[in-house]
């Protein structure tokens, strides 16, 4: 049994960590707020990018003049997985949800025997995926140093990308994220972003398929431009998406924590309080047997 020393050594340990939770579930909600702010004004513009390339990709059709990250290689024996997690851990099972769903999906691709390539977007998705597919890995991105993203890292990304595919590294490309949904919800998403006919044939529904638009330049050229920036506005999304996801999974994870550390210090103070009286009384009836002796 842990001596009365031991027990406030450690009851004096476990307050300090509650502490510390508390402080990090309150850093943790500050940040919070401005990044579903900033999740949440990214959608509209991403899906309405997404309905415009529909709109002009039923335009063009399969025609030469559509660009290849529209149509693809025309087949798809490579596939190229875009891994995005966070940076850091103290937030749940946020970035083990992310790596265990793109893990079922590299499963299921090798059972069907593609050859599956792998760049990840934050180290803690990075240490938990080349734990099995360390030979898959081709790059990963750092962000750590990143105080507050911006277009500009989505862009880098997206370029990265779109070179491998332009050197013919991959047919297809999927990007991972978790889509906040709330503070205690985040859902695993899987985007194909290349072919990008693919990735926008969802929003055809909303992009006023009856009305006719003439284009200017040629749709073909306008696909040229657009395709490459829808290409960093989705990555850009599932970014911010993530640091929204990151910072609820953050606060709902301390604040458990913090629960839990009260709980620990509620028990270890009975704990210390049944032991200090057994003592207590022990001392007692021991002076007393030694009165009573003499």
């Amino acid at each position: 049994m842990a001596s009365l020393k031991d027990l406030r050594n450690r009851i004096a340990s476990v307050k300090a960590t509650q502490k510390i939770t508390k402080a990090m579930q309150m850093v943790a909600a500050a940040k919070l707020r401005r990044a579903q702010e900033a999740a949440e004004a990214a959608r509209p513009y991403s899906q309405r990018m997404g309905a415009v390339l529909a709109n002009i990709a039923q335009a063009v059709g399969g025609g030469g003049d559509a660009p290849a990250l529209m149509t693809g290689t025309g087949k798809d024996d490579t596939h190229l997985l875009l891994v995005c997690t966070a940076e850091r851990g103290l937030c749940g099972g946020f970035n083990s949800q992310i790596a265990r769903f793109a893990r079922d999906h590299v499963r299921r691709l090798q059972g069907e025997g593609k050859t599956v390539k792998i760049i990840c977007v934050g180290k803690k998705g990075f240490d938990i995926l080349r734990r099995d597919f360390a030979s898959l890995i081709i790059d990963r991105v750092d962000l750590r140093e990143v105080k507050s993203l911006n277009f500009t890292h989505a862009d880098a990304i997206g370029k990265k990308i779109i070179e491998l595919f332009n050197d013919g590294q991959f047919d297809v490309c999927t990007l991972f994220y978790s889509e906040f949904k709330s503070v205690i919800s985040q859902v695993p998403t899987a985007q194909q972003i290349i072919p990008a006919a693919a990735s926008v044939a969802s929003s055809e529904a909303e992009s006023g398929g009856a009305a006719v638009y003439e284009y200017e330049p040629e749709p073909g050229e306008i696909l040229s431009d657009l395709i490459p920036r829808n290409i960093s506005v989705q990555v850009f999304r599932a970014l911010l998406e993530n640091a929204a996801g990151e910072m609820g999974a953050k606060m709902s994870a301390m604040d458990n924590a913090t629960r839990n550390a009260g709980d620990m210090i509620g028990k270890l103070t009975i704990t210390y309080n049944r032991q200090r009286q057994a003592q207590i009384t022990k001392e007692l009836i021991e002076i007393i047997s030694g009165a009573e002796a003499l």
